[in-house]
């Protein structure tokens, strides 16, 4: 029986033999969205035209592809598919119980939740748009461990309720997001009247391997990263190459367990510190550039390794870095160059020549701005090379001795993206793979 319906609905969508999949078929408003995603199997791919499939009941997808054979649902080479539901205490759309399935090129509005993942592994939500959802955007947040998540240059903004971009995981490690990759977004205003939290990213507590990178994040509530602590679940997660900006709390905030390396935060401080399970040890943050008004970073609550190396941090009119609490025997500081000076430890850091001298176009504001090394630059060759990384904020290589902060100085000028409201454009050679911590 399921095949007769399968088989009657693919011919009336136009059914397509072709070699990469079993089956594929295209369909446009006017047709019958349910059953056709119902239909999936291992293998199919399902085309939407552009329009809007106007939704007002649960929208659920529980079909599983294999790794040889994924499901593919995405929008028609230029055509925008637009899935609106109009029931508000529905989520626009939720992925239960699957697996290799991909969602690329769709555009999210409405409901609830905008794409709620639920005891689901090996999902890839790509190149989509998701805003004016009545709670937070993306969600994985429901059974389990989900594995293999790639969640890759999407547009998220104007979110309402709770109101985070992304929220990952359970808190007290209920559920967790393991050995994924969220790349290339660009997620904003998530901070408007009626939303209550507004993180950016939030990871959860017990989440591990994870890649954060290459995000462009502003005009956020709570920060606009938030990481937790992997309790010892597996390995320590990576947040590189991000630009986060105009968030109404701390910028980036980590409990535990992570790798921090060449990105820039504006206006708001950087914070370590003790969350549910975890506070401040096995901690890396090398080679990033903060600029804000007051204090810019703050390490509190240290109960093991934590190092602070190569970053270029100027505060106009506070402290560089206030190292506040904990067994501040654990830090270590190295290679740092800023304005505003440090509490709490001393050595690993020294005064810049002034933020209009350190970079091309540096100030204490929001973009548009430069904040690549300029010529005779402070920053030049004063990092410390026992925590340089292999390449830049643009995934360019580094040179010895490494240059403080996000960038590696080049005499032609950045030859990169330019900070800006949008997406981040960087090629990286690389392929994502969680960082190991090194020994002290």
């Amino acid at each position: 029986m399921k095949y007769s319906v399968r088989g009657w609905l693919f011919a009336a969508a136009a059914l397509i033999q072709c070699p990469s999949t079993v089956w594929s078929a295209e369909i446009g408003p006017e047709g019958d969205l349910y059953a056709a995603v119902a239909a999936l199997e291992a293998g199919d791919e399902l085309v939407l035209r552009g329009g809007t499939y106007t939704l007002d009941s649960a929208f659920r997808v529980t079909a599983s592809g294999t790794a040889e054979a994924p499901i593919i649902i995405r929008a028609k080479p230029g055509e925008t598919p637009v899935i609106h539901q109009s029931n508000a205490n529905q989520n626009v759309i939720e992925i239960q119980g699957s697996a290799h399935l991909a969602l690329i090129g769709i555009e999210f509005t409405g409901g609830s939740h905008g794409i709620r993942l639920m005891s689901s592994s090996y999902i890839t939500v790509e190149d989509c748009e998701i805003h004016d959802t009545g709670d937070v955007a993306l969600s994985a947040n429901s059974g389990g461990t989900y594995r293999g998540l790639r969640i890759l240059r999407n547009h998220i903004h104007h979110t309402n309720g709770t109101g985070e971009g992304m929220y990952l995981g359970c808190n007290n490690d209920g559920c967790r997001v393991a050995d994924s990759v969220i790349e290339g977004n660009y997620i904003h205003h998530t901070n408007g009247p009626t939303v209550e939290q507004g993180d950016g990213i939030e990871l959860k507590e017990g989440s591990y391997g994870n890649v954060i990178r290459d995000n462009v994040i502003h005009d956020t509530n709570y920060p606009g990263i938030l990481t937790y602590s992997t309790v010892g679940n597996g390995a320590p997660n990576l947040i590189e190459g991000n630009v986060i900006w105009n968030s109404n709390d701390n910028g980036l905030q980590v409990a535990a367990d992570a790798v921090i390396r060449n990105n820039i935060i504006l206006g708001s401080p950087v914070a370590f510190q003790l969350h549910q399970a975890g506070s401040p040890s096995q901690i890396e943050f090398v080679h990033n550039t903060v600029v804000t008004q007051g204090t810019a970073v703050y390490v509190r609550n240290v109960s093991g390794p934590v190092a602070v190396a190569n970053n270029a941090i100027y505060s106009q009119s506070g402290l560089a870095i206030n190292f506040v609490s904990g067994d501040l025997n654990q830090v270590t500081v190295a290679g740092n160059v800023g304005q505003g000076g440090i509490a709490g430890k001393s050595g690993g850091y020294v005064n810049g020549n002034g933020i209009g001298s350190d970079f091309v176009g540096g100030h204490f504001g929001v973009p548009p701005i430069d904040l690549f090394p300029a010529a005779g630059s402070a920053l030049l060759g004063a990092g410390d090379p026992a925590y340089a990384t292999p390449a830049d904020f643009n995934g360019t290589a580094r040179h010895s001795p490494p240059d403080v902060g996000a960038y590696s100085h080049d005499a032609g000028g950045n030859p990169g993206w330019t900070v800006a409201a949008g997406f981040k454009s960087v090629v990286r050679g690389d392929v994502p793979r969680p960082p190991v911590l090194r020994e002290r």
